[in-house]
């Protein structure tokens, strides 16, 4: 444990971030799933709806910092490939 005040204040501090990012990394992962669950069940109208919130939440945990540009553009890019190969 630390003994100097601005180490345990940066301790509380990396827990607040950590607990926010691991948050916001959930919410993506969540809005991924639904659209894979809509993929699976073969209904195009639904994933696209569903797609466009879950880009909205990958490029918000970019802006945060949550996630690096080319890892959301990587997930955006995989996403929307499946929406658009269903028949």
């Amino acid at each position: 444990m630390a003994n100097i005040k601005s180490a345990k204040k940066r301790i509380l501090v990396n827990e607040t971030k950590a607990a926010r990012n691991k948050a916001i990394r959930s919410k993506v992962k969540t809005s991924i799933k639904k659209v894979e669950a809509a993929i699976a069940a073969g209904d195009k109208a639904a994933a696209q709806a569903i797609l466009i919130s879950a880009i909205k939440d990958i490029d918000k945990a970019t802006t945060k910092g949550v996630y690096h540009k080319n890892t959301a553009s990587r997930k955006v890019s995989r996403i929307t490939k499946a929406v658009n190969a269903i028949a």
